[in-house]
């Protein structure tokens, strides 16, 4: 396969990937957006594909592979429509909005002859990838404990930053739940582990925003800490989207013999062994910033996301050509997905444990075939069916709601 032809549903996050498509000799031959202004204002940057307002519409157009940039909660309905037609998925986390979406999406990749990948991009940043390559070296020995956190807090008083990301009172990033986009915070542990998510119970931070703060937001917790129990006996925290402290991402894995982590602020690694368990070459403590070598560095330099961005479309369009299997697949993407559902409900049953579905188990998948909760309006009108904040009685004041509008 030459070049590998792209379609791109969703134009706000999607054409952040357009000279990685290119680059990794991808072209893009058609793209759907709703936002018809916002179409034409990047029309030079999308070339000459296709341009179509309605999903159906464009997925009858010769595509090899369509990218899904769209809203948060709504990835599922469109991906088993592409698996259904046997068109390779890369979809923008999360995979499923809600568990019954997550059985779905499991049978509808089973059923295809097309990839399913989730474009999970920051265990692709250096500081992830090496401590994934220092843990499968062995020298840390088995994982017991590992933390990933996810900072990301704004200045709500910088109405022009908040408007840009949530642009109407009914988006979903005022409805979301802190627990629900935790990609960021666990996915990068599970990559570099293996571990799989087997039980989760979480508790909230509860923080309102000051009341002279214009905001749409229904939900007043600024994290979920959300602890997990995997497959293997080891146990993971971590915070979902957090809105505490200063912005960064941090890892760290608690091993046999000693630790990895990065150190937060920085992309350096802390690497840290036992006195009595030091391999040949080591010291007891390693402090140093990552050096892989990539054939690409220039491209994964200015790329976004750490360089995630341009890795993640490197690792489909390999898997697209060579037909060989990729770690983020149905299966992860759906664990992570229910792990963030699961643990918001969780905080709002009194930080009540539940088990993980495993959706490669039919057992599994009949047990929420039929669990359509969801937290968010969606874009057909949907209401939300579930509370998306820890105090479900909480709401934006009036005062608040008006001057955001």
């Amino acid at each position: 396969m030459e070049k590998i032809r792209v379609g791109i549903f969703g134009l706000r996050r999607g054409t952040s990937f357009i000279d990685e498509i290119r680059y990794n000799g991808g072209e893009i031959v058609a793209v759907c957006e709703k936002d018809t202004e916002y179409l034409q204002s990047i029309r030079d940057r999308i070339g000459c594909a296709s341009v179509y307002t309605d999903f159906d519409e464009f997925l009858k157009h010769p595509m090899d592979a369509v990218i899904l940039a769209n809203f948060f909660p709504e990835h599922a309905e469109y991906a088993i429509k592409c698996l259904g037609k046997n068109i390779n998925v890369l979809s923008e986390c999360i995979s499923n909005g809600t568990m019954a979406e997550g059985v779905r999406l499991c049978e509808a990749a089973e059923k295809s002859e097309a990839i399913y990948m989730l474009a999970e991009n920051y265990p692709f940043m250096d500081f992830n990838r090496e401590m994934k390559r220092v843990y499968e070296g062995g020298t840390l020995g088995k994982i017991y404990y590992a933390e990933g956190e996810y900072n990301h807090p704004m200045d709500w008083y910088d109405t022009k930053a908040v408007l840009s990301i949530r642009p109407y009172e009914k988006h979903w990033r005022n409805f979301l739940p802190r627990s629900y986009y935790l990609t960021h915070s666990l996915a990068p542990i599970m990559s570099a582990t293996g571990s799989f998510p087997k039980r989760v119970t979480a508790m909230p931070v509860y923080a309102p925003l000051p009341e002279d703060c214009p905001t749409a937001s229904h939900v007043a917790d600024v994290a979920s800490i959300i602890t997990i129990l995997n497959d293997d006996g080891s146990v993971f925290k971590v915070t979902g989207c957090s809105a505490f402290g200063a912005h960064w991402n941090s890892y760290r894995l608690c091993c046999e013999r000693g630790q990895i982590e990065n150190v937060r602020g920085t992309d350096k690694i802390m690497l840290r062994y036992n006195d009595w368990q030091i391999p040949e070459g080591r010291e007891a403590v390693n402090f140093y910033t990552p050096d892989l070598q990539d054939e690409d560095s220039e491209q994964i330099k200015n790329a976004g996301h750490g360089g995630g961005d341009f890795l993640v479309i490197k690792a489909f369009f390999e898997s697209i050509r060579t037909g060989k299997p990729h770690q983020f697949d149905v299966y992860f993407a759906t664990a992570l997905s229910s792990v963030a559902i699961l643990a918001h409900r969780s905080i709002m049953e009194e930080n009540h444990p539940f088990d993980v579905p495993d959706f490669r188990k039919k057992e599994d998948r009949d047990a929420y075939r039929e669990d359509t909760l969801s937290p968010f309006w969606l874009s057909d009108g949907t209401p939300p069916s579930y509370p998306c904040c820890s105090n479900p009685d909480y709401l934006p004041s009036q005062w608040q709601l008006e001057n955001y509008r």
